[in-house]
């Protein structure tokens, strides 16, 4: 069966996943919207993309991994290193922003393409690589420092700073500029380029996607260096929400990335899934964050629970979806 028929509507069911979580989203939002006061407003969802601007675009890196049935442990670590290295080039007197960031987006782009080789190359499991390429990124981050540096940079925090004002009084961040625009080009790669046909290939089917003569050995190592990319890209834009460095910064952002993609419907087996749900998904793990401290009397520790509950509904979910799609 390849649709869902609901009345006289028609759901293709590989838009089931995503269609689920834009439901629970709605349906989170509603609830809210009934239970506290000042929750339904347009600030309040626009405030969830600005407190996750940074994972999303951890999260759409991790997309391209996990659609390729792999998994990158190392991003939370990396993004750490990124706030350092930037944060440490422009203390002081330092290095001018436009210097720092494609210095930064290059280093997490070089160690993204190094775990790829090495996974391709070895044919080693991808846990094991990211693993340790996150020992090595968190430990990079200690021989910068042990405390957190501050980021006094003119340029740096005036941008971090400014506001983009919308109409009704709402606005946004440029970070949440930044990131959507990396969800268009992402989403754009992937369904309208060959590469991202590779990349669905892949997880689809390693060995059909070879018989076909795609490049697997370059989609996967590339892949990785995309992650890498958009891990460092988030380290920026979490140097702009957070203005310092810190080697304890995004302390497992890697698993709560994982989340959203999961959540987000986008199978762990690879081949299947979308950005938009990728998007839901990050708005749902913020949404969850944004009750609880509406609701005043919970540990925010509650998140963590609500999001592990969420994650086993979500995979019992992918069970029939995924051997479907091994078929």
């Amino acid at each position: 069966m390849t649709a869902l028929t609901f009345g006289r509507a028609s759901v293709p069911v590989k838009y089931l996943p995503v269609l689920v979580t834009g439901c629970l989203f709605v349906a989170m939002f509603v609830a809210g919207g009934i239970r506290y006061e000042g929750f339904a407003s347009g600030q309040v969802v626009l405030n969830v993309f600005i407190d996750n601007a940074f994972l999303l675009v951890v999260a759409v890196g991790m997309t391209f991994v996990i659609l390729t049935g792999g998994i990158d442990l190392s991003v939370g670590s990396v993004v750490a290193l990124s706030t350092m290295i930037a944060a440490s080039l422009m203390e002081g007197p330092g290095w001018p922003p436009y210097v720092v960031v494609p210095l930064v987006l290059l280093i997490g782009s070089g160690l993204g393409l190094v775990m790829g080789w090495i996974i391709q190359s070895f044919d080693i499991q991808p846990f094991i690589v990211t693993l340790a390429g996150m020992f090595l990124a968190r430990g990079l981050c200690y021989t910068i420092g042990t405390d957190s540096i501050p980021i006094r940079d003119a340029t740096f925090t005036a941008f971090a700073q400014t506001r983009i004002d919308l109409f009704a009084d709402l606005w946004v961040s440029p970070s949440v500029v930044i990131a959507l625009v990396v969800v268009a080009v992402a989403a754009y790669v992937l369904h309208y380029t060959r590469f991202g046909r590779s990349v669905y290939a892949t997880g689809g089917n390693e060995q059909s996607a070879l018989l076909m003569g795609l490049p697997v050995a370059r989609t996967k190592i590339t892949v990785y260096t995309v992650s890498g990319f958009c891990s460092a890209l988030g380290g920026v834009l979490l140097s702009f929400y957070m203005l310092s460095g810190y080697g304890l910064h995004a302390v497992g952002m890697e698993l709560d990335a994982i989340a959203a993609v999961v959540i987000g419907g986008t199978l762990l087996t690879g081949g299947t899934g979308f950005l938009l749900g990728t998007v839901l998904g990050v708005l749902v793990l913020g949404l969850i964050q944004t009750i609880i401290s509406f609701e005043g009397t919970l540990n925010s520790w509650w998140t963590k629970i609500f999001i592990g509950l969420l994650l086993f509904v979500f995979i019992l979910l992918q069970r029939p979806f995924s051997g479907r799609s091994r078929r």
